[in-house]
């Protein structure tokens, strides 16, 4: 896929060339230093933009319970890429069910401190039910449209902000998507753009690389629809 990027500059000035966000997987699983998401902030164009992975200290090991400490050290690090972030995402462990009580402390607890987007990727079938779709709107919290789903569940209704995190399917993290499915998803996708929404669009295919041709095949299409 070379032949795709410029062939000079650090690996993340010449995707930024190319593609017009990244999600930080990394940030789950280790901290970053501020100076680190500083220096992401100044190697891209003014209107690229970030996706930080929330920790997973907080969302894996203390389950959402006393995290108020973490929290805001992560907040404060990835805060350094300043309007360049866009957008936390929130990965729920398969087995932590829905408590309403936990989930509106920690969710109104994040969203006191950022104004940022925020969306939340549960994987048990309890955060599907319309009593956790309040705890969520209530705080502005939107639900990842993941594919392949989770758990078998209604689409959530379409907020202002539609982030799609697509993992491959049949086969997770490998499976590449067909032609005929990128024409439909960016047909839905030019749909939530003409209604004002902020759409994100994650292939997390990578084991075997087939997360950056289907991102550049998106792309293609999305450069050759009608204005």
């Amino acid at each position: 896929m070379g032949e795709h990027f410029p062939t000079t500059g650090p690996h993340l000035e010449r995707y930024a060339r190319v593609l017009p966000a990244v999600e930080i997987n990394s940030s789950f699983y280790r901290p970053h230093r501020p100076g680190t998401y500083a220096r992401w902030r100044d190697s891209v164009p003014e209107t690229f933009r970030f996706a930080v992975k929330v920790p997973k200290v907080i969302t894996h090991e203390l389950r959402l319970r006393d995290a108020r400490e973490p929290l805001e050290r992560f907040l404060g690090e990835a805060g350094h890429l300043e309007v360049k972030l866009g957008c936390l995402l929130v990965q729920l462990p398969p087995s932590l069910q829905h408590e309403p009580e936990t989930a509106r402390a920690f969710f109104q607890s994040l969203r006191e401190r950022t104004s940022v987007d925020v969306v939340c990727e549960p994987r048990h079938r309890t955060w599907f039910t319309d009593e956790a779709r309040r705890v969520l709107d209530a705080a502005r919290i939107r639900y990842v449209r993941a594919d392949p789903p989770a758990v078998s569940a209604p689409q959530p209704p379409d907020a202002e902000v539609v982030y799609y995190r697509l993992h491959g399917s049949p086969k997770m993290y490998y499976s590449e998507y067909s032609q005929t499915f990128l024409e439909a998803l960016s047909v839905e996708i030019a749909g939530h753009e003409q209604a004002g929404r902020r759409v994100w669009c994650i292939f997390d295919n990578t084991a075997e690389g087939a997360a950056l041709p289907n991102a550049l095949a998106l792309l293609h299409l999305d450069a050759r629809r009608p204005e």
